[in-house]
């Protein structure tokens, strides 16, 4: 059997996420796809809308034939490293292809961009560490330095001031730097941008348009019309089961606590803090009873969003940059759900595997990684602060991986 692999979120699945799936099957003529997708804390530095076995279910149901976690150092991660995880995984289950949505659209882009980064290495670098110093940020200096490189050359580049772009130019990247066989394709998204709100008028709307809509108190039966029903169902069954949606405002009481408990020296210990962050988080923790009001404090220039809430996310996880320093590659494949395809896939090259395939975390529950997976699990659910929640915790040793027909 012939796969393809994608990389995910689905926070939550929606008809966006749909067409990729469905135009990545046409691009690539394959006959499985597998989707690495993160677990309960995702790469914006945030809880997941929903738990990874609720959204692995949604997207089984919407036809991807298996689902691999992502381990949560690269989930949570930058989107170099992020993107490092998911296509090792990938090669490791012997994906042929892996097909990335982007703003570009065009494969060459991405290829002749990448081409002239690697060739410009040393000029691109100190181009990034010439903006930086104006204290602006990591992001901002990367695009201010890509701007100021690409005049050199007539080639058509990619606009890495997209979100999509972004990662799509980090899985080419990092399929380069993994010498792997892997072949990328690209497929253009289409109607909503990565950050748009969500229109009456569009039956695709990006998953922040959707999240935001839930978040100001709209009913799922007024997001429905960008979502396949399996989707609009697992999200019924959640909100009936659990009440609420995962969110920075349901977690900020519990993560304010951790912050005011430790000291100053502790916090800078948490990986993705430096540069004095530690002192700004503390004092705003002390001055703010609510997240947004929270953050409005602790913003900078130097410092995005998404950079503060990872941050967040990994002091809420008690994640070192010890730990992180120490995890270089993920060391084992985890399936979370599949469908009948995925698991005769599965089989089917079980023995060639490379790594550990982990279909019952105690049998293997001292590898480091997937303690560092089974702990956040259990906060998420913790964080969610309802009797549901409460009952999750232990959840991975219990829950088998899915497998619906």
């Amino acid at each position: 059997m012939k796969a393809t692999g994608i990389v995910v979120e689905y926070n939550p699945f929606h008809n966006g996420h749909l067409h990729h799936l469905q135009q990545t099957r046409v691009k690539t003529n394959s006959d499985i796809v597998i989707a690495v997708m993160s677990g309960n804390f995702l790469q914006r530095g945030e809880p997941a809308l929903v738990d990874k076995w609720t959204r692995s279910k949604m997207a089984i149901a919407a036809g991807v034939d298996l689902v691999i976690e992502l381990p949560y150092a690269f989930a949570t991660a930058q989107a170099s490293d992020f993107a490092k995880g998911a296509i090792f995984l990938l090669d490791a289950l012997k994906c042929h292809s892996f097909c990335f949505g982007s703003e570009e659209g065009s494969l060459e882009a991405f290829q002749q961009t990448y081409n002239l980064l690697s060739t410009k290495k040393d000029e691109y670098n100190t181009a990034i560490a010439n903006y930086m110093k104006k204290g602006i940020s990591y992001p901002k200096a990367l695009n201010e330095a890509y701007n100021e490189i690409s005049k050199a050359t007539t080639a058509p580049l990619v606009d890495l001031s997209k979100p999509n772009n972004i990662l799509g130019y980090h899985y080419i990247q990092a399929a380069n730097l993994l010498n792997s066989n892997i072949q990328p394709e690209t497929i253009q998204r289409v109607i909503a941008n990565y950050h748009d709100d969500a229109s009456n008028t569009e039956t695709i709307a990006s998953a922040t348009g959707i999240r935001k809509l839930l978040f100001e108190g709209q009913k799922l039966s007024e997001v429905n019309t960008y979502m396949p029903n399996t989707s609009l169902n697992g999200l019924k069954e959640w909100e009936s089961t659990n009440y609420s949606f995962g969110s920075w405002d349901q977690f900020y009481p519990t993560l304010r606590l951790l912050i005011l408990r430790s000291t100053k020296e502790r916090l800078a210990q948490i990986a993705e803090i430096t540069e004095g962050m530690e002192n700004a988080i503390w004092k705003s923790a002390m001055a703010h009873s609510n997240f947004e009001s929270f953050m409005q404090q602790i913003k900078s220039k130097r410092f995005t969003w998404t950079r503060i809430q990872r941050m967040l996310t990994h002091i809420y996880t008690d994640f070192t940059w010890n730990q992180l320093r120490n995890i270089h590659f993920p060391t084992y494949i985890r399936p979370l759900a599949m469908n009948r395809n995925g698991q005769a896939y599965l089989q089917s090259i079980k023995k060639d595997l490379q790594l550990p395939l982990i279909s019952r975390v105690a049998a293997s529950k001292n590898d480091k990684q997937l303690q560092l997976d089974i702990k956040t699990a259990d906060l998420y659910y913790l964080g969610l602060q309802s009797s549901y929640g409460q009952s999750m915790v232990g959840s991975d040793f219990r829950i088998a991986p899915i497998i619906q027909e």
